[in-house]
């Protein structure tokens, strides 16, 4: 399906983007281990749920997908089965990683593999640190899928992460439920701590101290109720394009955890009219309203620390970047270069077609602004952050836009192209098939 968009001058509107990705991956692999069952509300449809939803009813645990919840009948920490067959991660990235760490304690065999995107991505940080701990995982060269893993009693280890990682740091975590005595994890960098929550929540038993986290061998916990945050790397699509349209929008009840919300302390400091209200708890997260205007942020600066909080959001500000007035630079994020595509290269490439001014970096970007964007045809590198990046591009460039092989933005949210319908007319927005 290729996707073709019109230039859009004004929107407004109050809506809702869906669960968060990140903590639906997370809620089903502890609800699969709990005794009993867990229900999860406003649980993500992205298609990445889903692969871990599969694998999961492969290793017979039961789901059950209704209208209003999701329901697991968990087995206990030690009641997953050996799977019939080859466990298909699809293209998630989270699911293989997590997943791994789950299954390399496990007492059975089980190989995972994914589509020919997840299959080019290095396995290597996250098979590491679990091979110390004595799991068998074997790959293909370089670390890559598909990886077989024979299951087995795992010793604990202290690992400090060479490079910030919240799926790795997970995929540890889970491991370190099947370990024989207190494993633990250090970070240089605070990444999302979604999973932390999660144990919190479901009442596993580990220790936060600072940046490092001390996980004990795994007892029976019981099944908990979650109501999902929506999720915020979806509202950084519609928030960038209130910046740059909006009379007035509203996205509902989203999820503002701190090491999540990166884009819109960059974007706050940089100008940009932005207001979260309603500010609460669910279950252990923050979620808020937030409130986005029309206004013009200056040119920003993003490296270091802040990275991890907003690696996933990176491709929409540099759309945004190029209707900023001057340069913007973004740094120390060579993370992109091994997502779904080499996303430096990819947003690089096909702004620059729309007549945007963007020089690569090794680690980054450069941006300079403003820029009198033009429609053209786009490649969506089957990434759906790039696809979605894309369409907001589109929707400030004259004239029409075309984004090839869109049909990936399901992979992550495939609500977007109705949500952008709807808040800007369905006359600008048009699937072609």
């Amino acid at each position: 399906m290729n996707l073709c968009i019109k230039r859009c001058n004004r929107i407004t509107g109050e809506f809702s983007v869906g669960g968060d990705k990140s903590i639906t991956h997370r809620c089903l692999i502890l609800g699969a281990i709990a005794d009993g069952e867990t229900k999860i509300y406003n649980f993500s449809h992205a298609e990445d749920c889903f692969s871990t939803l599969k694998c999961l009813k492969s290793m017979g645990i039961e789901i059950y997908v209704g209208k209003e919840c999701v329901s697991i009948k968990g087995k206990g920490v030690s009641g997953l089965k050996e799977p019939e067959d080859v466990l298909n991660c699809g293209n998630s990235g989270t699911t293989m990683r997590l997943l791994t760490g789950l299954l390399a304690g496990q007492e059975f065999y089980s190989v995972l593999t994914g589509d020919d995107s997840l299959r080019r991505r290095p396995m290597k940080r996250v098979i590491a640190p679990l091979r110390m701990m004595g799991a068998e995982i074997r790959s293909r060269k370089n670390s890559l899928a598909p990886l077989s893993i024979t299951g087995k009693k795992l010793k604990a280890i202290e690992y400090k992460l060479p490079v910030a990682s919240a799926q790795v740091k997970s995929a540890l975590m889970l491991a370190g439920l099947y370990a024989d005595s207190e494993t633990i994890i250090e970070e240089p960098i605070f990444t999302r701590d979604h999973t932390e929550r999660l144990f919190d929540f479901f009442n596993i038993k580990f220790i936060k101290k600072e940046n490092k986290i001390i996980v004990y061998p795994a007892k029976n916990f019981p099944g908990r109720v979650v109501q999902i945050p929506n999720d915020i790397s979806s509202a950084a699509f519609f928030i960038v394009l209130g910046i740059l349209v909006a009379e007035k929008i509203v996205i509902k009840e989203t999820g503002v955890n701190q090491l999540r919300c990166g884009i819109i302390e960059v974007l706050k400091e940089n100008g940009a009219d932005i207001t979260l209200t309603d500010i609460k708890q669910s279950f252990n997260e923050p979620i808020a309203d937030i409130i986005v205007k029309k206004s013009e942020p200056s040119p920003f600066t993003i490296s270091g620390s802040l990275v991890p909080r907003l690696i996933d959001e990176i491709p929409i500000l540099v759309v945004l970047a190029t209707q900023l007035k001057g340069r913007s630079v973004i740094r120390n994020a060579e993370e992109l270069r091994v997502k779904e595509t080499d996303r430096i290269k990819a947003i690089c490439n096909e702004l620059n077609k729309l007549g945007a001014d963007i020089e690569e970096i090794d680690d980054g970007l450069i941006i300079n602004g403003p820029a009198k964007l033009k429609g053209a045809v786009c490649e969506s590198y089957n990434d759906h952050r790039i696809a979605m990046a894309l369409a907001i591009a589109g929707l400030i460039a004259e004239g029409e836009t075309v984004i090839k092989n869109a049909d990936c933005i399901n992979i992550s949210f495939p609500e977007f192209i109705n949500i952008l319908s709807e808040v800007c007319g369905e006359e600008y927005i048009q699937r072609k098939y």
